[in-house]
């Protein structure tokens, strides 16, 4: 069974911040974010993919979206992601 919706995190290789986006296209949206067609990290790039989910609904999908965009959902992810992080450099806050 193919999950058409996606929810994922992108990290900026120029300032290391994240990016939380929600998809049903993943390849095609990281070819938008590097190509400056998504207005919202087009000063960003480049950014490389650090984690996805994918669900079976719009609306579970866009919860999560919305979760990882508050301070909970921010530290449930430096929980979940630690080692990445760390092998990433994202800086420490």
């Amino acid at each position: 069974m193919i999950l058409p919706f996606c929810v994922y995190v992108l990290q900026s290789e120029k300032d290391l911040l994240l990016y939380h986006g929600f998809t049903t296209n993943l390849e095609q949206r990281l070819i938008d974010h590097n190509s400056k067609r998504t207005k919202s990290t087009s000063s960003r790039i480049p950014l490389k993919l650090i984690y996805c989910e994918f669900f079976i609904t719009k609306t579970d999908a866009l919860r999560r979206e919305r979760y990882f965009k508050t301070s909970t959902g921010k530290k449930m992810l430096k929980l979940l992601l630690r080692d990445t992080f760390e092998k990433v450099n994202y800086p420490k806050r």
